[in-house]
C-alpha cells in the first residue's frame, strides 16, 4: 500500500508550469482537492502535506532540491517516516508517452530521467511505484530536449493534464493500491 506520494519538479516561478513540473502539478492538484495545504520543511528538504485516504494517512511530498536532487528530500522522508520503498510513489514527467496518458509502473530503471536516478541513489533501490505522465516529445526533430520540457505547454495541454488528474484521482484506490493491470487497462489521459 502506498503511503507517501512524491512528486517530482523544479522550485521557483519560473519553472511554475513547465512540462518537467507534472509532478507538482499533480500533487497541487490533489492537494486543492482535498482541502490541504502545503508547509515548507527543512528537515525534509521540500514542501508537505497530508491527508486522510482510504488507505490511512497519505503523506505527500514536493522536494524543493531542484529535480537532480530530489533523492536527498525522499530519502529522510522514508526514513523519518520508517517507510519501505514500495510504500512509496513518485509522479513524474514522461517524454515517451503522448501528452496528457498516464501509466502506472513499479520497478525498472530511470531511463534517463535525473530525478528518478537519485532518488534510486539515496534510497537504494528501484523497487517504488511511479506514476508517469506523458509530456511527449518535441514536433521538431533534434529539438533541445532540456528546453523541451523546462517550457510551458500551452493551456489546452495544461488543460489535459488536469483532465488526466481528475481521472487518476477517482481511481486512486488503485493507486495506493498498486493495482498495475487495472488502473493501466483503463484509459488515463486528458481527452474527455
Amino acid at each position: 500500500m502506498i503511503k507517501l506520494i512524491v512528486g517530482l519538479g523544479n522550485p521557483g516561478s519560473q519553472y511554475d508550469k513547465t512540462r518537467h513540473n507534472a509532478g507538482f502539478l499533480f500533487l497541487d492538484h490533489l492537494a486543492g482537492s482535498h482541502g490541504v495545504g502545503w508547509s515548507g520543511n527543512g528537515q525534509f528538504q521540500g514542501d508537505v502535506a497530508s491527508y486522510s485516504s482510504v488507505a490511512g494517512k497519505l503523506l505527500l511530498l514536493k522536494p524543493m532540491t531542484f529535480m537532480n536532487k530530489s533523492g536527498s528530500s525522499v530519502g529522510k522522508m522514508l526514513r523519518y517516516h520508517k517507510l519501505k520503498p514500495e510504500e512509496l510513489l513518485v509522479v513524474h514527467d514522461e517524454l515517451e508517452l503522448p501528452e496528457g496518458v498516464v501509466k502506472l509502473k513499479r520497478d525498472g530503471g530511470h531511463a534517463g530521467h535525473n530525478g528518478l536516478r537519485d532518488i534510486i541513489s539515496h534510497i537504494d533501490s528501484r523497487d517504488f511505484y511511479r506514476l508517469r505522465v506523458g509530456i511527449g516529445r518535441p514536433e521538431t526533430p533534434g529539438a533541445n530536449i532540456a528546453n523541451y520540457v523546462l517550457s510551458r505547454p500551452s493551456l489546452a495541454v495544461l488543460n489535459l493534464f488536469e483532465v488526466a488528474f481528475g481521472k487518476i484521482e477517482s481511481r486512486l484506490d488503485l493507486v495506493l493500491a498498486g493495482n498495475l493491470a487495472e488502473f493501466n487497462a483503463l484509459v488515463i489521459d486528458g481527452k474527455n
